[in-house]
Formats: structure tokens, sequence, C-alpha cells
């Protein structure tokens, strides 16, 4: 069997040479906590914690290590960041192409409102309807850097600037693009970027995070609160960063493996791993907009769109199209509503769902090929 994997969208695979190596190394060699000991292993975990916070400032162009804070992935760090900075009677702005690790959050805020601007059928951000979304107690612009139901990247950059001119808090959420879109911390205007370390950043699952600036920091309530090897002598949780949002145990393991793929990435270039995506996907789209029975949800052209392709197969159960592609031909994808049931109701996929299709820089063109070639027999035979 050819085991082609195409669901990147939800976790990358295969990770980054050297992660599994990296976190085997922690797991066997070092074992120990962080800001618990003064001893030599965790001097040695508490370097390579440090140096992922740096690497992710070099990632995201921020210049603030100890205001990196790592969360188990981006659903945490997201209602970390909303539910610290949202109080009662403010309001918030939201695109329709967001994740549910955005709006539950928000939906369960109590007395907080938002407005969602609705983006056109192929996932695009018109930025006048964002200037008309924002009112008077408006305190926040929240938006997702791209769909991860069709692909659209979102100009955050023009929201950015927006927020910055209204003098609003800026939350990214960079879950389908970090890794793969560069993304400046400050040419964004950003107060605060999530990410996680297990899709685009191709590590393991179980360590995500955010990185926040001062004048948001100085707004946040923390979430959580508990140990953090420093302050012990009081029950009060610190209020300096990180140890501000880090109470408990860290994942070390997951942070030695982020550490480990930051470096491949960094070594290799985001804009080559973009390219290369870039390139597959329009082999992909080209390979399939004459197949009859089905429509390619969102944009055609590859400007301003990442990795992931959505499908609707006509006349037909997605469902059992995902199932029939895995089970016949070994390609794996996901269906459904992919956590997103707004963005579906923008693109004219609610409630139907999509099979959505995402590539990484590791697919090949063979895989590509077969997989169109897969969907174009499927696509004639299923009824």
């Amino acid at each position: 069997m050819r085991n082609v994997y195409l669901d990147n969208g939800a976790t990358s695979y295969p990770k980054a040479p050297g992660v599994a190596e990296s976190m085997a190394e922690y797991i066997l060699n070092v074992g120990t906590n962080v800001n618990r000991g003064a001893y030599s292993s965790s001097f040695k975990a508490e370097n390579t914690v440090y140096e992922t916070r740096e690497l992710l400032c070099e990632l995201f162009r921020f210049n603030k290590p100890e205001n990196v804070i790592f969360t188990k992935n981006i659903t945490e760090s997201m209602n970390v960041l909303l539910k610290g900075l949202l109080k009662e009677n403010d309001h918030a702005v939201v695109s329709s192409m967001e994740h549910n690790a955005v709006m539950r959050p928000l939906n369960k805020l109590n007395k907080v409102e938002y407005t969602k601007v609705i983006c056109n059928e192929k996932g695009e951000l018109n930025i006048e309807d964002v200037k008309k979304a924002i009112k008077d107690n408006t305190k926040a612009i929240i938006m997702t850097h791209a769909s991860n139901v069709c692909g659209t990247v979102l100009d955050l950059e023009k929201v950015g600037q927006v927020c910055k001119k209204h003098n609003l808090f800026f939350i990214i959420d960079s879950a389908q693009t970090a890794g793969f879109q560069d993304i400046d911390f400050q040419k964004f205007n950003a107060d605060a970027i999530g990410f996680t370390g297990h899709k685009g950043l191709l590590g393991p699952q179980g360590i995500g995070g955010f990185i926040v600036n001062d004048r948001i920091n100085n707004e946040m309530t923390t979430f959580i609160e508990g140990g953090t090897g420093s302050l012990s002598d009081t029950e009060i949780q610190p209020d300096y960063m990180p140890d501000k949002f880090e109470a408990g145990t860290l994942n070390i393991p997951g942070i030695y493996g982020l550490n480990a793929s930051l470096k491949y990435l960094l070594k290799n270039g985001v804009k080559n791993i973009r390219e290369k995506e870039i390139y597959l996907l329009s082999r992909f789209i080209d390979g399939i907009l004459n197949i009859e029975n089905i429509k390619l949800i969102g944009k055609t052209a590859t400007l301003d769109r990442t990795g992931i392709l959505s499908i609707d197969f006509i006349n037909n159960d997605n469902g059992i199209v995902s199932h029939e592609l895995s089970k016949e031909y070994d390609i794996m994808t996901r269906s459904g509503m992919h956590c997103a049931p707004s963005a579906h109701k923008t693109l004219g996929t609610f409630p139907k769902g999509t099979v959505r299709f995402s590539v990484s820089h590791f697919t090949t063109m063979e895989e590509i090929d077969y997989t169109i070639d897969c969907i174009n027999k499927i696509a004639t035979t299923i009824r």
C-alpha cells in the first residue's frame, strides 16, 4: 500500500528530521524538570527550553523570549488569550472563517459580545467590512491567518493597520500558517500570536503556545495558577514572564521535539517550504478542475492560499468518499466540518462539509498524481 498522507492540516506527518531523536535524548539522558533543581541535567533542560523560546522569536520576528509562553496546543493558547483579555461589556471582531478554538471560548465568555465579519464565498476578507464592525466598546480583533477549510490566507497586515489606527488589541491564530507563511509580529502590528507545534511547525502533538507584547500582557489576567518553581514562599502567582502563564510542569519532551523542528524549518527556510507546497498544490488543482461530479471549494488560484484543498463530491456523501479513499486507495484525508462550522456556512458547504486534502513539503508529485487519479475514479463510481 502507498500510505499517502494528505491530512497535514490536522497534524503534520512525517515530523521534521531530528524530532524523535531530540525527544528521546531528553527522555533517556536528561529527564529532569526545569526551575526545580540546582543540578546539571536541570540546567541542560532549562537551556533547551530557553533556546526554543529564542527560536520562536526568530521565526515570528519577535524580540522578547521571556514573552514566549508554552501551552499544550493553540486551543489552550486562544483560551488563555481571550479569557485573559476580554471582560464584561467588551466587544470583539472576528471573521466568519474562524476555527472553534476561537469561537467556542468567545461564546463562553459572559457578557462579551462580538461581531462576525462575513467573508466571501472564496473565504476572502474585505477590510472595509472589518472597519464597519468596530464599535465604541471594541477591545480586540481576533482572526485566523488562514482558513483550515479552504486554505485562503487573510490579509492580516491590513487588519493590523486597522487595529493600530483604532488602538485595538490584535490577536492572531497562526495554526495553519506558522511554518508555511512568513509571520512578522511587528509588521502585522500584532499584540499576540497563538501557535501550535504539531502542524506546519513539524513538531510533536501536545506542545503549543503564544507570544505576547507587554501591552496586552499588562491587560491580561491569568487563566491557570499553580507551581512555577519561582517565588515559592508565596501563594500568589508571579506576575512576571513567563511564569505568569506557565503554572505547572511544562511538556519538556514536546519542547525538545519542537526545538529540533524549528531548527529544521529555519535551516531550510519557510519560503522554500512554502514554494514546494504551492507547487504541489498547483499540480493538484490543475489535475482536478475538469473532473466531473466534484467542486473545488474556495480559490482556484494559488496566490494567498495554503496547501489545503477542499472538495465537495457532488451528489455523494463526503464522509463515504473519505472512507473509500482510505480503504480502497490508502489516501488519508479528513471529511466533515473541520471544527469550523462558520467557515463552511460562508463557503456554502454547511452542513455537508467537504473532503479536505492538505499537503506538506514531504508530499511527492507521484503521490499528487496518484491522488488525482483516485479522485477521478471515485467521482465516477460512488453513488
